[in-house]
């Protein structure tokens, strides 16, 4: 090959790297300066807040969209637009319970989740929402995060008696 060959092609490939790279830094760039979505809530004891829309069995967005992601449970998801075996239930339970109610938030140590979703025990009146979704069966107990002791037996006493009477996700043997 000759040599005037050579060098065209050298710069081209040189250019194109020296672009991808460029287009890489900024990438990053634009990733760690994107600046989080503010939270409007304060984390005030039992403040009313009022329920614009339930997301799912256990997540809700608030009148000021904020999103609520109770505490201790996790009810069937929605996988690419399909639900998992119960995630209908519990999200009607939940609708049925909260929509478009004012209800009280419980904080406890951690404030927000990775996704900036407040973390909250959601009361409505006297009752629990956290509680009621495990005593219908329609949430497990997730004990592995960082939250009261106290509200752990709490929500695990609700979930034996769920797994016993057998309802719902706990239907022969769940």
């Amino acid at each position: 090959m000759p040599d005037s060959t050579r060098r065209r092609r050298f710069p081209v490939a040189r250019l194109a790297r020296l672009a991808m790279f460029g287009v890489l830094v900024l990438a990053v760039w634009r990733f760690v300066s994107w600046p989080a979505r503010p939270v409007n809530v304060r984390f005030e004891a039992d403040s009313p807040h009022k329920v614009a829309r339930v997301i799912d069995g256990d997540t809700l967005e608030l009148a000021n969209g904020d999103r609520v992601r109770l505490i201790g449970v996790d009810t069937p998801e929605y996988i690419n637009g399909r639900p998992e075996p119960f995630a209908v239930e519990a999200t009607a339970f939940t609708r049925r319970l909260v929509a478009g109610k004012t209800v009280r938030l419980q904080f406890d140590k951690e404030r927000l989740d990775k996704y900036r979703r407040i973390l909250a025990f959601v009361y409505i009146d006297d009752i629990l929402l956290n509680e009621e979704l495990v005593t219908a069966g329609l949430a497990r107990v997730l004990t592995q995060y960082g939250y009261s002791s106290r509200m752990k037996k709490r929500l695990l006493k609700a979930q034996a008696e769920a797994q016993r009477r057998e309802v719902n996700l706990w239907k022969s043997g769940g």
